[in-house]
């Protein structure tokens, strides 16, 4: 519990009216989009500077505070749950595009701003940003680079580290550091940038970014593939992929998703077939044509029942906000639900999906799987109630489980949403022993006093990896 003395002090630093110490206040910060993971910080605050959050920083390693850095709340690892107490720091002061350099294509903003006003005000410049995270409607862009986030473009052009070239950050000292530039080559010592991106506020505060930009494609074409088969979908994928067309976005929905879905955005999906696949092309417009056709050929080829291509961008859109609505329509299922992103290479997505549903069978759950099929990320949603703490006994279980066959098969316990909290047991299993030591190495390095984000990423204790 913080004194009075340490509140009087940030109201010095940021004013009386960006220092929120009512119990309603408190309780909005207490938690983000991760279910069953709830604790209230001591202070929230919301600094307009720089040097104001450089002055916070300071006060909090003097006094040994924690802090936790928030954007929108829109993380599904625990990741900024203050569950530690400590001050909770917001950005929606620094919410400004400083500048859009069009001779360098960057664009230089600070944490609070929105990723869509991002994507929007540089495509209206011709630009192009395309990280496009399914949350980019309200997520920041410091949330963004702090999970180093994906997307549905992930396949064809990465992920935000492909696209930071600078930061300017609060290191847990309060001093402030510059990392990187506006330039194409730099391999002067480490790549801090490429550290600070998807460390999750463990390492620093990021208080200002510059982005890469590209220009905007010329046009872009969506088709729908529905299968009968999971396997046939998967097949799709590879074949896609080994006829050396990389699409913009190539998504993944199972049937129980396909309901949800339909039943919430009645976009005329066939809630009959067992799996669809959303694709879209982008480019020149011959290429796009070429592709989609191409693309549309080889669905068939493997399998598919119906491949739909949208006459329209009316209705390409509606079937893009199809698919990123999966989740808001899951969770009008149930009371709680718990979406995850185990990654698995390419090859092994049918398998995965296959031991997904097993392993929902095997602890009496509920689980609906959509993502990212061109990158291997799958998002594994569990639809249950957090009251019922037998069943969220199980549904850990069952977690544990998907967590388990997705390592088994090359893949990994997070492909986007990040560690957190919630997935810091099991980071180990990923990582191995040495390297979680490294990465512990790093953090008291940058943080010796351990007040930047604690325990994210980090656990107390790692789980007994389970026996498959």
């Amino acid at each position: 519990m913080v004194r009075d003395s340490f509140i009087k002090s940030l109201i010095e630093i940021v004013g009386e009216s960006h220092v929120e110490c009512s119990e309603a206040g408190l309780m909005a910060y207490s938690f983000d989009a991760t279910p069953n993971f709830q604790s209230k910080p001591d202070v929230v605050v919301s600094p307009a500077n720089t040097e104001e959050i450089s002055q916070i920083v300071k006060l909090c390693e003097k006094h040994q505070v924690p802090i936790v850095p928030r954007g929108s709340g829109t993380n599904l690892a625990a990741g900024t749950t203050p569950t530690q107490g400590g001050v909770v720091i917001l950005f929606n002061r620094l919410d400004q595009i400083i500048e859009i350099d069009e001779e360098n294509l960057t664009i230089t903003v600070q944490p609070g701003v929105i990723t869509k006003t991002i994507c929007d005000t540089v495509e209206a410049k011709g630009l192009f940003y395309p990280p496009d995270p399914s949350s980019m409607k309200i997520s920041t862009i410091g949330g963004n680079i702090n999970e180093n986030s994906g997307g549905l473009r992930g396949l064809k052009y990465g992920v935000t580290k492909d696209y930071i070239l600078a930061l300017e950050v609060v290191l847990p000292n309060g001093e402030v550091i510059r990392t990187g530039g506006k330039l194409a080559k730099d391999v002067a010592g480490y790549d801090l940038t490429k550290l600070l991106v998807g460390s999750e506020g463990t390492l620093g505060i990021v208080t200002e970014a510059t982005l890469k930009l590209i220009p905007k494609p010329e046009t872009k074409q969506t088709l729908l593939a529905i299968y009968e088969s999971i396997d046939q979908a998967s097949q799709t994928v590879s074949s896609i992929i080994a006829n050396k067309m990389t699409p913009a976005t190539l998504e993944f929905m199972d049937q129980p998703t396909i309901h949800a879905v339909e039943e919430y955005s009645h976009l005329g999906l066939p809630t009959q077939a067992e799996a669809v696949l959303l694709i879209e092309q982008d480019g020149p417009h011959s290429v796009v044509s070429e592709d989609i056709e191409q693309i549309a050929l080889l669905c068939r080829k493997e399998g598919a029942i119906d491949v739909k291509i949208a006459n329209t961008e009316e209705e390409a859109n509606r079937l893009r906000e199809g698919r990123r609505a999966a989740l808001s329509a899951i969770a009008r299922l149930s009371p709680t639900t718990i979406l995850e992103d185990a990654t698995v290479p390419r090859s092994e997505i049918a398998p995965m999906v296959r031991q997904i549903n097993r392993i929902a069978e095997k602890y009496n759950v509920r689980i609906a799987t959509f993502g990212h099929a061109g990158d291997g990320n799958l998002h594994p949603t569990c639809m249950t109630d957090a009251r019922n703490q037998e069943e969220m006994e199980r549904v850990e279980k069952a977690f544990e489980e998907i967590f388990a066959y997705a390592i088994e098969f090359g893949g990994t316990i997070t492909g986007e949403h990040g560690v957190g909290e919630m997935k810091s047991p099991y980071l180990a299993w990923k990582v191995g022993d040495a390297g979680l030591e490294i990465m512990k190495n790093i953090k008291a390095a940058f943080d010796p006093h351990n007040i930047m984000n604690p325990r994210k990423m980090f656990a107390k204790e790692t789980r007994k990896r389970i026996a498959l």
